[in-house]
């Protein structure tokens, strides 16, 4: 499959909305919660008044001329925040072009992105049962700290 992986316009940053939707890990077996939880509070950290902040940069996967994934960081609070220097990384596809490699093509720009941006590393949360996982060990994450469910990745971008 042909896609093509490019940095988000700014009137295309309200489908990270439906992106943060597509990022909520659903166990098996788990019925998938309603689109409105990403309304709240601590979910809107991640696309409230995004590209307000010169920090903030998103990325998209394209096919067909559609946006079918993106991957995005920003400076806020969140999950997986380690320090008030470091990015948060959400990233998502739509289920269907998942496992195409896209989503790690979309990871590796924005990384790239970062490093040549002069950021030092970026941190990410992950449900330890996410497939997702691997990937982030694949492109340079390791596990920073960890609870009960999720894992807390920082990938050094000075390696």
């Amino acid at each position: 499959m042909e896609y093509l992986i490019r940095a988000m316009k700014r009137e295309e940053f309200p489908l990270l909305n439906d992106f943060l939707y597509e990022a909520i890990f659903i166990p098996k077996g788990a019925e998938p919660p309603p689109k409105s939880i990403t309304n709240l509070p601590e979910l809107q950290v991640y696309v409230a008044g995004f590209g307000n902040s010169e920090r903030d940069r998103a990325f998209a996967a394209v096919v067909d001329e559609q946006i079918v994934g993106a991957a995005w960081v920003r400076m806020i609070n969140d999950y997986g925040h380690i320090d008030d220097n470091t990015p948060s990384l959400a990233i998502s596809l739509y289920k269907e072009y998942r496992g195409l490699g896209i989503g790690t093509a979309l990871l590796k720009t924005l990384l790239r992105n970062l490093k040549s941006t002069g950021y030092s590393k970026v941190s990410l949360s992950v449900q330890k049962d996410n497939y997702a996982v691997k990937i982030y060990e694949k492109a340079g994450f390791a596990i920073f700290h960890e609870n009960e469910e999720e894992y807390i990745m920082v990938a050094d971008l000075t390696l």
